[in-house]
């Protein structure tokens, strides 16, 4: 009787360990795209920004408003601390302020951002942030200093 209890539960420790070795393999092999890393502001002057990261809020159902761009220091007329630049001049800014990170940190990135839109005087649109995600390091303004589209690629004859 004793070796047929012992046998038993030499079985059920070959078939546990052998299902999570299985479980652990497959997790590993299914799991190639691992998801973005969420940063406080502070993880993000600490560890320094990767694309893909995620900093803000974790919950992504919070912030229903979104845009994408490259962000640059400046609000207009005192509305916003940033802006985001986008395709399309000038007249595509989103004006950005954010309560819960800091946007210097994101200077010269490209990203996209979730906020709440907010009502503006001279803005055409005021978002405050809380989330964003690291789209590009070190990005390309999508238009010049006179407001004017930057060619995808030079015009040559």
């Amino acid at each position: 009787m004793a070796k047929k209890l012992i046998g038993t539960i030499a079985a059920a420790l070959i078939i546990t360990s052998a299902g999570v070795g299985t479980g652990y393999a497959m997790s590993k092999a299914f799991n190639l795209k691992k998801s973005p890393v969420n940063k406080t502001s502070e993880q993000m002057t600490q560890e320094g920004l990767k694309v893909g990261d995620v900093i803000g809020s974790p919950d992504e159902n919070t912030y229903k408003d979104s845009a994408e761009g490259v962000i640059v220091k400046g609000g207009v007329d005192g509305e916003g601390s940033h802006h985001l630049l986008r395709a399309g001049g000038v007249s595509q800014n989103v004006y950005l302020t954010s309560s819960i990170m800091d946007l210097d940190k994101l200077d010269g990135t490209k990203v996209k951002v979730w906020g709440e839109t907010f009502a503006a005087q001279k803005a055409g649109w005021l978002m405050d942030v809380g989330r964003a995600q690291v789209l590009e390091l070190n990005a390309e303004k999508p238009f010049d200093e006179a407001g004017t589209d930057t060619p995808a690629s030079p015009v040559g004859d």
